[in-house]
């Protein structure tokens, strides 16, 4: 993988010195809190439900936990690819194995452990903001 420095115009986060598993473990929290202000608002349209986008095995039912995780997960997940596909569309670059390789074991088995290399990839291109 090439290492590219941050883009000009863009600061380097803070956090940077701090290991990446842990930010990324610090963003799950973010994502947790936000999950959970979401699943206690009183609009009507708060509570309607929305589909499982990562299968789980037949005849298994998530519990609030799991469903909580894996919804946080996601969320930072899709923070991720959206701006990836930022990047791709300013720049013009194409996605590479290793990153598809990374999403795909991702969406298999969602986790912590499969999403620290989605954002190793992103922090290598400069783009987490956390």
């Amino acid at each position: 993988m090439v290492n590219h420095p941050n883009r000009p115009g863009r600061p380097t986060p803070p956090s940077s010195a701090e290991p990446l598993v842990e930010r990324v473990r610090r963003r799950l929290a973010r994502a947790g809190t936000e999950y959970d202000r979401r699943a206690a608002a009183t609009r009507p349209g708060s509570r309607r439900r929305r589909s499982e986008s990562y299968p789980h095995p037949p005849g298994s039912q998530l519990d609030p936990g799991e469903r909580r995780e894996r919804a946080c997960l996601r969320a930072v997940f899709l923070e991720l690819g959206t701006a990836h596909r930022a990047y791709r569309a300013q720049t013009g670059n194409s996605v590479t194995a290793d990153l598809r390789l990374a999403t795909t074991a991702f969406k298999q088995k969602p986790s912590l452990s499969s999403l620290v290399p989605v954002a190793a990839f992103l922090e290598e291109l400069g783009l987490l903001a956390w």
